[in-house]
């Protein structure tokens, strides 16, 4: 914002909220341009994790329903013993409720994977499925994990996702992610895509602006 009068820098300040542009304020501490450019900063770099979370929403949540098919059929969504196999809680998430929700109206599986949340697929990598689902599966859906246990597989993948997870939601909610260690980010998403698919993982790296925009930090 080298161009930028005060008056418009103040504009723009209260465009975005002062509350809001505080944070900035703090972290870049020189003054009222710099606050601006790193609130700019944060959003590019945001969008740029869109592709990488993209990819590795779509690549696990496919494993993932590559296992279940297996064991429940192409239409698990409507399997009474998958539904019977999620959490049925009271409290915070419930991916029985959830797996309702999604496949009403839906006619196929297909159209039923993208309507669960996130967190659904998370939850799917908890020790509550080892032995049914990922004992027998894992190592054949992320076979370049450099785990050779399934539950070890099935743990770090379910670590990681929630990294993601977290990272999601901020950028979700257009929160500040400049704190964060992004580069350990970056490496966590395009690692748990390469435990499903090598060439998956260089085509994104490949194609992501995160690294550049690293690089930029002002």
């Amino acid at each position: 914002m080298a161009n930028a009068t005060d008056a418009g820098l103040q504009e723009i300040r209260e465009a975005l909220s002062l509350a809001r542009i505080s944070t900035y304020d703090q972290a870049a501490g020189a003054g009222a341009a710099e606050a601006v450019e790193l609130y700019a900063w944060n959003a590019q770099v945001s969008a740029a994790f869109l592709l990488p979370l993209h990819i590795v929403e779509v690549v696990t949540r496919n494993a993932a329903t590559g296992g279940i098919e297996t064991l429940y059929g192409p239409r698990w969504p409507w399997s009474h013993g998958f539904e019977l196999s999620l959490p049925d809680t009271q409290r915070g998430y419930m991916p029985r409720r959830d797996l309702r929700g999604a496949r009403r109206n839906q006619p196929t599986a297909g159209k039923v994977i993208p309507e669960l949340k996130f967190v659904f697929w998370q939850k799917i990598f908890t020790a509550r499925f080892d032995a049914r689902l990922w004992e027998p599966q894992i190592l054949g859906l992320f076979p370049n994990s450099s785990h050779t246990d399934a539950a070890s597989v099935r743990g770090q993948v379910y670590g990681d996702l929630e990294r993601i997870r977290l990272l999601r939601n901020r950028i979700a909610h257009h929160e500040p992610i400049f704190a964060r260690d992004l580069t350990t980010d970056l490496e966590t998403i395009v690692e748990l895509v390469r435990f499903r698919s090598t060439a998956t993982a260089d085509w994104l790296l490949h194609h992501e602006a995160v690294t550049d925009l690293l690089n930029q930090h002002p």
